[in-house]
């Protein structure tokens, strides 16, 4: 074995196997955001060692040096990905994964914390101003990154004069984090942005739409939705170029079409995206892209109704309608690749679907917290009508473990639970091969524990199943 392997970062796994077979983790990094703009966000740390006298507790905070950033989704410098390509420095001084890059959704500042040498205190190493964004890659209003194999993969909303588009990607360097330029050489069609992510060994990036800064920032935008003004499309590249391939139009009502999940299998060449609701019926669906021959194509392969409700139980936004919709904000795809979790944000609802046939899911777990109109309690807090709902979703490498968020983006929040959305996280267990969700009752961190600030995205220490992309199989 060379020295190289020796002292490289120990989670840079190899393949998902090596990946699932590593320690589990002892702390998850969560990002909250102060609805108000009148305190600063913050990194925090939670303890998820069950053998902790602190499980579930919040164990460490560091307070950005800002106000009005409003963090919404978050990660790594570096991960496995790093092993795709060669001139990493590799040894113990090198790349590792140590960093957390903290965009701010509305801010368009980028802090990065030092997670080294205490993981419970993260410490702040250096901030990206806005102006640097826009000046050096044209983008503004960064809102997802992935650690890529040739730098950090930063997908923007808007462009870098404000509150429209077109959104794209900013390469960042992996080391220095100074912005180095847009990803893209050719964007052809693509206008309207949100996640990207890739088939490393297929030389081909998908990134999915969502809509500008105008039209996300303050609140879901009825005229815009009926429209079918949001996106709609799936786009493909050639990852080493940055050159636009394909566009693939799911239809002008399948409205939002955000989180990208790949196959983990460096050969798959298939992935599930979320869509957020139809304008034709108000249900929420999971697709599935995969290459045909020459060509990618999408298929719908999970539909999730919208469920009947009394006008006044609902917000002003969904009265009309008379139903709640599903809402499928975030979902999850297991590093075996087995099973997949989608977040029912509206119906306050996370579901687990066998995907080992990935053309044909197949539900077998489902979970209640919160919801528009169910509200449903925790085990934790049985007389406590929950706001919000499961909406970021993180699976720990093993797949045994599923952490969830219930905080969307404030206006979005403040609109489907006007009377206030909370502060909560909360923990859900599994068996990785039969499936069956139960809720941790030990593990709550809620309310004041937050400071009054929501919490949103979550990371696991040493990489998660939303974290790293494997090169070998």
């Amino acid at each position: 074995m060379s020295e190289t392997a020796h002292t490289m970062d120990p989670t840079f796994y190899r393949s998902p196997s090596e990946a699932i077979a590593a320690p589990t983790e002892l702390l998850a990094y969560v990002v909250a955001f102060d609805r108000a703009a009148q305190k600063p966000d913050a990194l925090t740390v939670v303890d998820t060692d069950p053998s902790s006298e602190t499980y579930g507790q919040i164990v460490g905070w560091a307070d950005l040096p800002t106000v009005g950033d409003e963090l919404h989704h978050f990660g790594w410098n570096a991960c496995s990905s790093a092993l795709k390509h060669e001139g990493h420095d590799m040894g113990p001084d090198g790349l590792q994964r140590r960093y957390l890059l903290l965009p701010g959704l509305r801010s368009s500042n980028i802090h990065v914390y030092d997670t080294h040498p205490d993981p419970r205190s993260p410490v702040l190493h250096k901030t990206i101003e806005a102006k640097e964004l826009a000046e050096k890659a044209g983008y503004s209003r960064p809102h997802t990154l992935h650690c890529g194999p040739d730098g950090v993969f930063l997908t923007c909303l808007g462009s870098g004069d404000g509150d429209e588009g077109p959104g794209g990607i900013a390469l960042l360097d992996h080391a220095t984090f100074d912005v180095l330029r847009a990803w893209e050489t050719d964007r052809g069609p693509q206008y309207l942005h949100y996640d990207a992510w890739w088939h490393l060994n297929q030389n081909t990036l998908i990134s999915s739409e969502w809509g500008t800064p105008s039209m996300v920032e303050n609140g879901l935008v009825p005229e815009l939705l009926l429209g079918g003004k949001y996106g709609h499309q799936l786009h493909f590249w050639d990852l080493a170029e940055g050159r636009h391939l394909q566009t693939v139009d799911l239809g002008a009502e399948q409205q939002m079409v955000l989180e990208l999940r790949p196959s983990h299998d460096p050969e798959a060449t298939w992935g599930f995206v979320g869509v957020v609701v139809s304008t034709a019926d108000l249900s929420a669906s999971i697709w599935r892209w995969h290459r045909d021959g020459g060509e990618w194509t999408a298929d719908k392969v999970i539909t999730i109704p919208a469920e009947p409700a009394d006008p006044a139980d609902l917000p002003p936004a969904l009265a009309p309608f008379g139903a709640v919709p599903p809402l499928v904000t975030d979902i999850d795809l297991s590093v075996d690749d087995q099973m997949l979790y989608v977040s029912c944000w509206g119906t306050g609802e996370l579901k687990q679907y066998d995907v080992s046939d990935p053309a044909h899911p197949r539900e077998v777990g489902s979970v209640h917290l919160g919801g528009v109109v169910r509200k449903t309690a925790h085990p934790a807090a049985p007389g406590e009508p929950l706001a919000g709902g499961p909406q970021m979703v993180e699976v720990s490498r093993d797949g045994r473990r599923i952490y969830v968020t219930n905080s969307l983006y404030g206006a979005w929040d403040d609109q489907f639970f006007p009377s206030g959305v909370g502060s909560w996280m909360a923990k859900i267990d599994t068996d990785p091969a039969a499936g069956g969700l139960s809720l941790d009752a030990r593990f709550f961190p809620r309310g004041e524990d937050w400071r009054g600030l929501r919490p949103h995205q979550v990371r696991l220490q040493g990489g998660d199943a939303s974290s790293d992309s494997y090169c070998y199989r």
